[in-house]
């Protein structure tokens, strides 16, 4: 866990009990904590207790080996919560736990860019929620060493108000009132079939279901009426099987993800709060809410998938500090608005930034070398697999018609194509930084010069002989660098110096002018 200072360790340090760490500032985790941790522990090491009851089966204590895995699974758990203390003092925010290796872990105030209140089924039952504080870049990588799991609700919105809401009751009472920015509809489950989580669902739950079947030796055409129906299967013409399955697979996907849409986001709501946060609530089974500092926020993506493209959605990201993006926008808690008309994603958008003019103004074009380049790729790709079928036709057992079939790709190349050159473009709108690209998911990401901590300017060979270049924006926050692609070069250092003048004004002026200067 990177942060601010590094976890301190003293193994000799020994647990205390509730009066004195209240005594001395550190708090504990809510005591019903005590029902959840030993139920969690029990099914992380399920399967592992499973093996215990077969392995002691031989000797006949199966059970009792079972019990007492079961036991110290069950003492684990109790352990966290005996271990476990935090506190807010001093300008840092401070969680100790362990008990053979003490660990301490403090990091200060102003560091903390985040706040995410989380509930899964089981904390809902007892009235609990998890807390997670995010630092920035220690948000990347898989550490809890900043996430406490069992606070009741009282409890986790104290803890918020004294991470991020430090201001003096002066400032409070000034303050304006809550605003809602945006709020689900019913209307917006239409956009769920049209997200890619159903895909992966369903390619999980069969290949789970295939392992299963492999690892059993069953062979499923002996089951039932499955040999009956294979029969059949086997009479109708080949072409029209693969169409029903595509069809069934269609059906079976678009109804798992737009389940997995109304159990993310059920309840959504996006509010700005009087102290300057913005807040996102969601969730139907597993609730979760996020706060995050506007003072944080570098810009805003709209992001547009292919599926949801087509029917007109799209997504709204925050691109702020501390969140993990590298993750996913919806596990990393950067989502300001879930798979909604496009309307309301620019109408989001333009409400987070204060200003309509980094949503609506006009891309520059980046010109017909740039739109050369990408037909270009796309033929280049096309010939290399078309050379890979040939040869492999050669060498192996592959169907005559694969190389001829691959012809098929050309005019899809050239059309993925057209589109990826009307998706590029750029702008500079006032002190935001406008950039889209993309096709499969076309992104535009409004980022504030102010956030901009560098530029990377980049040309590879054939960009080079096209006098082409990448320009990069590097940020601290989002995904951290931003680029402009197949971007003139002339272009390219003209957008940087205006966007930052200040840090390419040595490197353009002339030599002649610096010793001049001096």
């Amino acid at each position: 866990m990177s942060s601010s200072s590094q976890p301190q360790a003293s193994g000799s340090e020994q647990p205390m009990a509730p009066l004195e760490a209240e005594a001395a500032g550190w708090r504990r985790l809510d005591m019903r904590m005590l029902l959840v941790h030993p139920v969690r522990e029990v099914a992380r090491l399920f399967p592992v207790l499973v093996g215990v009851v077969f392995a002691g089966s031989s000797t006949g204590r199966g059970g009792l080996w079972g019990l007492v895995g079961a036991g110290i699974a069950i003492s684990l758990g109790l352990l966290r919560w005996f271990t476990t203390t935090y506190r807010v003092a001093a300008g840092q925010v401070q969680v100790r736990r362990g008990l053979l290796r003490r660990q301490v872990v403090s990091v200060p105030l102003d560091r903390v860019r985040t706040v995410d209140i989380s509930a899964s089924a089981l904390h809902r039952v007892f009235g609990l929620v998890r807390v997670t504080v995010g630092t920035g870049l220690s948000d990347r990588k898989s550490n809890d060493a900043l996430r406490l799991d069992g606070l009741s609700a009282a409890d986790a919105e104290r803890l918020r108000d004294e991470l991020l809401h430090r201001r003096t009751n002066d400032e409070a009472a000034d303050a304006a009132p809550e605003e809602v920015i945006a709020a689900i509809r019913p209307t917006w489950v239409w956009y769920g079939p049209f997200t890619f989580s159903g895909f992966l669902t369903v390619f999980v739950v069969l290949g789970f279901a295939w392992r299963i079947v492999s690892e059993t030796h069953v062979d499923p055409r002996q089951l039932g009426p499955v040999p009956e129906a294979y029969s059949a299967l086997m009479a109708v013409p080949r072409w029209l099987d693969l169409l029903a399955a595509l069809l069934l697979l269609l059906i079976v996907v678009a109804f798992a993800s737009t389940m997995g849409y109304v159990l993310a986001f059920w309840g959504f709501r996006l509010i700005r709060s009087s102290d300057g946060a913005l807040q996102v609530t969601r969730g139907l089974i597993s609730t979760r809410a996020t706060t995050i500092e506007e003072r944080r926020l570098r810009g805003v993506e709209i992001s547009e998938p292919l599926l949801l493209r087509a029917a007109r959605g799209a997504r709204c990201i925050a691109i702020a500090t501390g969140l993990r993006v590298g993750r996913g926008a919806e596990r990393g808690g950067s989502l300001l608005l879930p798979p909604a008309p496009l309307h309301e994603a620019q109408r989001v958008a333009t409400a987070v930034l204060h200003a309509s003019e980094p949503v609506t103004v006009p891309l520059i074009r980046h010109g017909p070398r740039a739109h050369r380049r990408r037909y270009t790729r796309a033929l280049v790709m096309w010939a290399l697999l078309v050379i890979v079928l040939v040869v492999l036709a050669g060498l192996a057992q592959v169907p005559s018609w694969a190389w001829p079939a691959s012809l098929l790709l050309l005019p899809l190349g050239a059309v993925l194509a057209y589109d990826r050159y009307r998706s590029l473009g750029h702008a500079l709108a006032g002190r935001t930084l406008v950039t889209r690209a993309g096709s499969l998911v076309r992104r535009r990401s409004m980022l504030a010069c102010d956030g901009i901590i560098g530029w990377n300017l980049g040309q590879s060979f054939f960009q080079r002989r096209a006098g082409l270049a990448t320009l990069v924006a590097t940020t601290a926050a989002g995904r951290q660098r931003y680029a402009v692609l197949d971007i003139p070069l002339d272009e390219a250092v003209r957008l940087a110096d205006r966007a930052l003048p200040d840090l390419l004004a040595p490197l353009l002026t002339e030599p002649d002018d610096r010793s001049r200067a001096s």
